[in-house]
């Protein structure tokens, strides 16, 4: 396994860098790669050639802020659910688990059910990412217990408090109206049509800080997987650990979920992938999900404007289709490999 993964993370971040072309290349203005290339290279001052006017505003002004919003979502949620897993101790992890996404989406539906616009066009998104991070300090807190908080714990309040978000965004759609709860499903079902460059760069900070620090706590994380007692012997500080590792998750996904909508399923099947091809090493395994994580973002996004021209599939949608039948033959896998759940 060990060999397999520096070929792994070459193959990947090779995939990464064709598909990112092929992306800014696709759509209903087509632009030939070895254009778009040209491009990139006379704006960095390499040569290359410029295109003319309507091919460079297309270019750099809708698809090279999609593609690098594309990039920086998936990665995020990627690492965060390999993180979350290795927090857990649970393959069936991800971010959502712990409220992240639905409290993200209760600040988003308030803001847009009550009419909120005194942050210009970014209320939306300030209100889904701040409220996602509150939901997140929730959780942790009414977990905690003796000084202490438990996985078991933690999951079934993060399970109450989706419960609970899920009534509140109830109450502010029928408190909406017709065209507040259209762009609520819109925003629910998850897209990157929104993309901008001032989008790109209210993300980026969140999700550098947090794909920078999680492959610090790796080493932890396979000591981690030996057992809570065991790691605690070998020197893990398994509460400040899991604090860590549960803000560092909730300022990927919440930063994610703010400019990007809910898109379900990335977290939980990339890891995986990663998990069945090279082992579950976290050396690997979280730099190699946000790598991974962003490849299948990003040609989630790049079919979903391309599937149906000139509509545009809701990328939430498109990877819940994709991502549900994993997770379905995912429980039947492990369930035949144990026997049973009892």
């Amino acid at each position: 396994m060990a060999r397999r993964t520096p070929l792994l993370a070459a193959g990947l971040a090779a995939a990464l860098a064709v598909l990112a072309l092929v992306s800014a290349a696709t759509g209903a203005y087509p632009i030939p790669p070895g254009d778009v290339l040209g491009s990139v290279l006379h704006r960095v001052g390499l040569g290359g050639a410029e295109l003319d006017r309507v091919g460079e505003s297309v270019l750099w002004d809708v698809r090279f802020p999609r593609v690098v919003l594309a990039l920086l979502v998936g990665a995020s949620l990627g690492c965060a659910g390999a993180l979350m897993q290795g927090v857990f101790g649970n393959p069936l992890a991800e971010p959502g688990v712990i409220g992240i996404s639905s409290g993200a989406a209760v600040g988003a539906v308030a803001a847009i059910a009550f009419g909120w616009t005194f942050l210009g066009t970014w209320t939306v998104t300030v209100f889904a990412f701040a409220t996602g991070l509150v939901t997140v300090v929730v959780v942790y807190a009414l977990s905690r217990a003796g000084g202490r908080t438990e996985v078991v714990t933690l999951i079934l309040t993060g399970i109450a408090v989706n419960a609970f978000a899920g009534a509140l965004i109830g109450l502010f759609v029928f408190l909406a109206d017709n065209a507040q709860i259209t762009q609520i499903t819109f925003w629910q079902l998850g897209s990157l049509s929104q993309a901008t460059w001032p989008k790109v760069l209210a993300v980026l900070p969140c999700a550098i800080a947090g794909l920078l620090i999680a492959p610090a706590y790796a080493r932890r994380l396979d000591l981690l997987a030996l057992g809570e007692r065991p790691a605690r012997h070998l020197g893990v500080d398994v509460e400040r650990l899991r604090l860590a590792l549960i803000l560092v998750v909730a300022l990927l996904t919440a930063a994610a979920v703010a400019v990007a909508g809910v898109i379900t399923f990335v977290g939980l099947v990339v890891p995986h992938l990663l998990r069945m091809a090279a082992g579950p090493g976290h050396r690997f395994l979280v730099p190699g999900s946000a790598l991974a994580g962003a490849l299948v973002l990003l040609t989630a996004d790049l079919v979903a404007r391309t599937a149906v021209q000139p509509a545009e599939l809701p990328l939430g949608v498109l990877t819940a289709l994709v991502g549900s039948p994993f997770f379905f033959w995912l429980l039947m896998r492990t369930r035949r490999r144990q026997g049973g759940w009892a």
